[in-house]
């Protein structure tokens, strides 16, 4: 149902489920979910108390997933799209923070602060966060990717399509990474290796 974006009806049968099964993580965070897209879906038919009460919800299962199990990445994501469509940038800035420091150290948190901060306009702090990601975890892919991604937002195409040749060594399935660098004729044609710190990383 999700797929088909039925938000509503399938998360009726995931609080049926809930009901059943209380405290199972996954679950509380696809309740979650189908409040944020049902809020979204609200925002655009311009009816912001019903998207304001449907986000409220949604932060009250991320923040029951979270209880059960406080690092758990999609439901940290979720709560600070859903505090992000309340407005409330601040209080989700803080909680990715939080998270770098407390749930981690872990290249995907780092991503997420990095995302957090590039949002707000801090690209020297999300730089910094971006390339701890991919120091603490050189053979993460994903971290890779996230780091060309930003670089190459900034301009930096040299540097972003060697971490996209990085991300394709460590894994030639990363469609974005191959797409990336189909469209850049910039496939590599060596063996997988290991990642190394290129010569320069300028922000």
């Amino acid at each position: 149902m999700m797929i088909d974006g039925a938000y509503g009806p399938a998360r009726a049968l995931l609080m049926q489920a809930d009901e059943v099964k209380r405290r199972r993580v996954e679950n509380l965070y696809d309740i979650g979910l189908c409040g944020v897209m049902l809020a979204r879906d609200l925002f655009q038919q311009r009816n912001t108390p019903a998207a304001y009460r449907e986000l409220d919800q949604a932060l009250a299962y991320f923040e029951r997933a979270l209880d059960e199990h406080p690092g758990h990445q999609p439901s940290l994501e979720g709560r600070n799209v859903a505090q992000e469509l309340k407005g409330q940038f601040d209080v989700a800035l803080a909680g990715a923070e939080w998270a770098a420091e407390f749930v981690g150290p872990s290249a995907n948190q780092q991503v997420f602060l990095a995302q957090e901060l590039e949002e707000r306009g801090d690209l020297d702090g999300a730089f910094l966060r971006y390339r701890q990601a991919v120091a603490m975890e050189p053979r993460n892919d994903a971290a890779h990717v996230a780091f060309a991604q930003f670089l190459l937002r900034r301009g930096k195409d040299t540097e972003g399509v060697y971490h996209l040749q990085t991300a394709y060594r460590l894994n030639p399935f990363n469609r974005i990474a191959a797409n990336e660098l189909i469209a850049r004729d910039a496939i590599p044609t060596d063996a997988p290796v290991s990642p190394e710190t290129p010569p320069s990383e300028i922000p």
